[in-house]
C-alpha cells in the first residue's frame, strides 16, 4: 500500500497564519513596551531559531544580490526560497499592528497600572526559565553557568541606566538608535525600548509612530534593518557553533531582564 500523501488543507493554512500573526502580535507588544523583549517571546514560544535563520538568510541572498553576478544571483534566490515566508509575513504583519496597537491604545492601560503590568511580565518570564533551559539540551558545565551569569550581569547593567532626557534628535541619531534597539529586539533579555528610554528616544518615536511621520519613521526603519542585519548573521554563527552556550547566555539575559520589570520603581528606572 504506497505512502498517503499530505493532504493541502485551506482552513489549516488560514489557521496558521492568523495563530503567527497573534505570535508577531505578542512580539510587537512586547518590544514596544519598556522591560520586555520580542526576542523573550519569541524563544518562549518557540520560533525564535526560525526567525534568526530566516532573517540570516533573507540578509545573505538580499546582499548576493549586489554582486553583480549571474551565479551568485542564482545562489541569492535559493537563499530566498529557503526562507520561511509562511512564518516571516504573518509575524511581520502582527507585529506592525502591535506597534500601532500599543503606541495607541495598550500604553495608556500600561501607564494606569504599571505596577501590576510589571508584575505580570516578571512572572511570565520567570515562568519561562526553563524553555531556553530545556533547548540547550544536556547537562550545563562550568562555561554554561559562567555564561549564564556573565549576561545576567549584562541585562541588569543595561537596565540600571538612567533614563535620558527626551530629544530633538538628528537623523542621523534616529538612525543610530534604531539600529541599537532593533539589535535588543533580538536578544531575549534585553529591552529595545529600554534602550530608547536611555537615549531620550522612547516618546519621540512613540509619538512619530501616532502622527504617522513618515520621515522620522523611514529613518527609524533604515537603521532598524541595517541593525538587524549586520547583527542576524552572529547570532546564526552562534546558534550553529555554540548552541548550548548561547542558550545559557540567553537564560541569563531573561533572568537579568527581570531588574527592568520590578513593579516598585521611581521615575529614574531604580
Amino acid at each position: 500500500m504506497p505512502p498517503s500523501k499530505a493532504v493541502f488543507s485551506p482552513l489549516k493554512s488560514v489557521l496558521r497564519f492568523f495563530l503567527d500573526t497573534v505570535r508577531g502580535f505578542l512580539m510587537g507588544v512586547a518590544e514596544v513596551l519598556p522591560g520586555i523583549s520580542g526576542g523573550t517571546v519569541a524563544l518562549i514560544i518557540g520560533i525564535y531559531e526560525r526567525i534568526v535563520f530566516s532573517a540570516s538568510e533573507a540578509v545573505r541572498g538580499f546582499l548576493l544580490l549586489f554582486t553583480f553576478s549571474k551565479s551568485k544571483w542564482i545562489e541569492a534566490g535559493a537563499r530566498f526560497r529557503s526562507i520561511e515566508w509562511s512564518l516571516l509575513l504573518p509575524l511581520l504583519l502582527g507585529m506592525m499592528i502591535a506597534v500601532f496597537a500599543s503606541a495607541a491604545l495598550v500604553l495608556p492601560w500600561i501607564e494606569s497600572y504599571p505596577s501590576l503590568t510589571s508584575a505580570a511580565f516578571a512572572g511570565l518570564i520567570l515562568a519561562s526559565l526553563a524553555v531556553p533551559i530545556k533547548l540547550s539540551g544536556g547537562k550545563w558545565g562550568l562555561k554554561d553557568y559562567s555564561s549564564a551569569i556573565l549576561a545576567t550581569a549584562l541585562a541588569i547593567a543595561l537596565a540600571s541606566i538612567p533614563k535620558a532626557p527626551e530629544n530633538q534628535a538628528s537623523f542621523w541619531f534616529i538612525f543610530v538608535s534604531a539600529a541599537l534597539a532593533v539589535c535588543a529586539l533580538a536578544l531575549p533579555g534585553i529591552s529595545g525600548s529600554n534602550l530608547l528610554i536611555a537615549m531620550g528616544m522612547y516618546a519621540p518615536t512613540l509619538a512619530a509612530v501616532n502622527s504617522l511621520d513618515w520621515g522620522y519613521l523611514g529613518i527609524f526603519v533604515l537603521g532598524a534593518v541595517i541593525g538587524f542585519g549586520s547583527f542576524v548573521g552572529i547570532l546564526e554563527w552562534l546558534f550553529e557553533n555554540h548552541r548550548k552556550l548561547t542558550l545559557a547566555a540567553m537564560t541569563g539575559l531573561m533572568i537579568g531582564s527581570m531588574r527592568s520589570l520590578w513593579p516598585w520603581q521611581d521615575e529614574t528606572g531604580t
